[in-house]
């Protein structure tokens, strides 16, 4: 022994990702490495067709890669994807609920699935609705609701047994300014409460105002990541918007896959 303390182990990554790998007709995903701190906020961009929805798929376990590994705060998300989905939410582009119950039977549901304690499951259920303005309907079966109302009450859904990593496929397509705001602000909260947020947008002005880091995809790779200042200095200029960074990304063909 060299009269050293040893070094503590350090906390494992809310995500890692280590070559993944999926394929449909053609690769979708291609050996994509990924590692996203406890805490973080952030956002996986890229476009139409760059693999994003089907990486955030694998993660959830709603479908399996062809290779690499997925942990979720060390869980092997691939060999116990039971507990892995016990910490994590999934919000698809489209919410998915059960038409004929109102939002506080399905969010009493869902939490139910997750085996919350029927008590605090009421409780949860009812701040969630309380902070998402949806009080005058909770009674009201949601299969007369708008996108954006279905939109809130999905949310509320994924969040009920608060996991600690949520993912997010455009939450904010079709959701009014009122709505969009809500939504940002609970998801904001969650972060500063120590949740971990992965969420894909192609409103670039909210990923910019939002995220911690930001990663961009392209053809399954990832091609471009780090905060905005490390996005400006690595692709564009000290005046540069994401949308600048974004489209100097994108539209290099010849673009390495990040370090």
């Amino acid at each position: 022994m060299d009269g050293r303390e040893p070094v503590a182990n350090a906390a494992p990554a809310a995500l890692q990702l280590s070559g993944v790998t999926k394929t449909f007709t053609k690769r979708a995903v291609d050996n994509l490495n990924l590692t996203i701190q406890p805490g973080e906020f952030y956002a996986l961009l890229g476009p139409n067709g760059a693999g994003k929805t089907t990486t955030l798929r694998m993660i959830a376990g709603l479908m399996k890669p062809d290779a690499g590994r997925i942990s979720i705060f060390g869980i092997d998300a691939l060999a116990d994807p039971i507990a892995a989905k016990r910490i994590t939410a999934w919000l698809p582009d489209e919410p998915m609920l059960y038409d004929k119950l109102t939002p506080l039977e399905y969010l009493e549901f869902i939490a139910g699935l997750w085996e919350v304690e029927p008590a605090l499951a009421q409780k949860r259920s009812a701040e969630l609705i309380e902070i998402l303005e949806l009080g005058p309907h909770r009674h009201t079966r949601c299969e007369g609701f708008s996108r954006g109302m279905k939109q809130k009450v999905a949310l509320a859904g994924a969040l009920v047994h608060e996991p600690r990593l949520i993912m997010l496929d455009e939450p904010l397509t079709g959701l009014d300014a009122a709505i969009a705001r809500q939504v940002k602000d609970l998801l904001a909260a969650r972060v500063k409460a120590g949740a971990t947020i992965i969420l894909t947008t192609h409103i670039l002005e909210v990923a910019e105002r939002l995220s911690n880091r930001i990663g961009i995809v392209k053809n399954g790779r990832l091609v471009g990541e780090g905060t905005m200042d490390e996005l400006r200095t690595r692709f564009g200029g000290s005046g540069s918007s994401l949308e600048d960074v974004f489209l100097a990304v994108t539209a290099n063909d010849t673009a390495k896959e990040a370090a």
